[in-house]
């Protein structure tokens, strides 16, 4: 009977659990897949939320169907990652459920409000030494705030310890064990600008100025550790292993080393640069100092690039203007012209992340001609997530003096092939895609694997396909139009 391990992936859109065999000498390799999308809603400008009976009715699908092959008959552990800074106010007297929508990491209600503490003396650098992040809508501290002001009686049942705010990890755990005992991650953890990254705890400081008492909070324990039994089906799996997407994605690359780079082509684009066991900060140019997975499972420091629209323009370009049939369709239509014509699009359709994090900024479709059509628009598309990428990729180099030669890259848009040219010619930087694309989910089955003792963190990625620069690309004056066309739509 064949050992395996799931690693169950929670993103913003859908739910994605993974079967690996556990056994062998080739590592864990992925011999199952399932997935289930689940609503996105928008109730006002602004705002985006999900439900949590929306997102744990497709994980139960999602394992359900897992379980029902007869390849997993000896499941030994299970991995869980997640969309982060999603945050949810959870009862604590009926795991799994929620007391309310959950604002989406995208969600910009708060944009006001940070605003506000940005230009509040000395809150900004608090902030920034304890957290490693930047004030900004993106993370969970405004988020709660605003739900124990808007929620009525929220507040008097946080008081009342009948409350727990968790991001979607602790809900899947909650969901899964059936336990009143509510855990989290350091990396989800540091993502809620609430935790102290150096000290590994919760804030005192940080939790009382955002009205939070940390009894509120989730108990933090090693991304790599028991996490309690997840029962399914009648069948009882440890999870062994928690971690959030991106830092999972890192180490389902193998980058566990310093200097190790990765970017994540999902509904935004991730870009994480492994730094050890020594922190880098440079908040002063957008990029975040986050807590990463390292080798064997223990914690260490990564510089971040963190931007909002990657995929999703693929996205906008086939739902909302109507210019695709379907996101494959990407490819082809924008290889159909040389080059954009001219034209840029700016994907600010959120604000823009790293590194300008300006939450007002609005998105737009410059340099227009009458010789414009489709072909132009979804290539400029294409060349809108390379070239958010490129920038954060010369920073990474500006700020730790490290060349960066390669990147490794996953998530659904990687299998693009002319974008991934385009983000090596115009990074100068070689693009190294692995044969499995799904790295989030086997970064968390390989934290349950390392608990168990059945592989090391330091491991050979198998690579499908490298896309090298080509240095005819006229680099700087492309990124010189994207500058350009970008100062025309901040806000600050």
């Amino acid at each position: 009977m064949v050992k395996t391990l799931i690693g169950l992936d929670a993103g913003t859109t859908g739910v994605t659990a993974v079967l690996f065999r556990a056994e062998g000498t080739s590592g864990l390799e992925p011999i199952a897949r399932a997935h289930r999308e689940f609503p996105q809603h928008f109730p006002l400008e602004g705002h985006v939320e999900h439900y949590s009976e929306e997102i744990l009715a497709a994980t139960d699908e999602v394992l359900t169907e897992l379980l029902a092959d007869d390849r997993a008959q000896h499941v030994i552990g299970l991995g869980i990652t997640n969309q982060r800074e999603t945050i949810f106010a959870l009862s604590r007297s009926s795991p799994g459920a929620s007391l309310g929508p959950g604002i989406v990491w995208q969600d910009r209600r708060t944009a006001e409000r940070c605003r506000a503490l940005r230009e509040s003396p000395g809150f900004a650098k608090q902030v920034a030494d304890s957290t490693g992040l930047l004030i900004d809508p993106y993370f969970s501290a405004t988020k709660i705030e605003w739900m124990l002001e808007n929620e009525p009686g929220l507040l008097e049942r946080a008081r009342a310890g009948e409350v727990c705010f968790g991001t979607v990890d602790s809900l899947l755990i909650s969901h899964l064990t059936g336990e009143q005992q509510f855990w989290t991650d350091p990396t989800n953890a540091s993502r809620t600008m609430l935790f102290d990254i150096d000290r590994g705890i919760w804030s005192e400081p940080l939790c009382k100025h955002f009205g939070v008492d940390p009894s509120w909070l989730p108990k933090v324990q090693p991304s790599c550790s028991d996490f309690g039994v997840a029962r399914i089906q009648g069948r009882e799996i440890p999870i062994l292993g928690v971690a959030g997407d991106q830092q999972a994605a890192l180490l389902g690359q193998g980058a566990i080393h310093t200097g190790d780079l990765k970017c994540t082509f999902g509904t935004g684009l991730f870009l994480l640069l492994n730094t050890g066991e020594t922190r880098a900060d440079a908040q002063g140019q957008g990029l975040l100092t986050t807590l990463a997975v390292g080798p064997n499972g223990g914690r260490c420091y990564a510089l971040e690039g963190s931007i909002f629209m990657g995929g999703a323009i693929v996205q906008w370009m086939r739902d909302k203007l109507g210019i695709l049939g379907h996101a494959a369709e990407s490819e082809s239509l924008a290889a159909s012209v040389p080059d954009s014509g001219g034209v840029t699009l700016v994907p600010a359709f959120t604000g823009l992340g790293a590194p300008y994090w300006d939450p007002d900024a609005r998105a737009a479709i410059l340099g227009l001609s009458r010789g414009s059509n489709r072909a132009h628009i979804a290539r400029a598309g294409l060349e809108a997530i390379a070239l958010q990428n490129v920038e954060l990729i010369d920073l990474f180099r500006q700020e730790t003096g490290i060349e960066l030669a390669s990147m490794r890259v996953d998530g659904g848009a990687a299998s693009n092939n002319l974008l991934m040219q385009i983000q090596a010619d115009l990074a100068g930087i070689s693009v190294h895609r692995p044969q499995n694309l799904e790295a989030t989910a086997l970064g968390a089955a390989t934290l349950a694997a390392i608990y168990l003792g059945k592989v090391g963190s330091d491991r050979e990625l198998e690579i499908e396909r490298t896309f090298t620069p080509n240095p005819e690309v006229q680099r700087d004056e492309q990124l010189g139009t994207w500058r350009k066309a970008v100062a025309r739509i901040r806000t600050t």
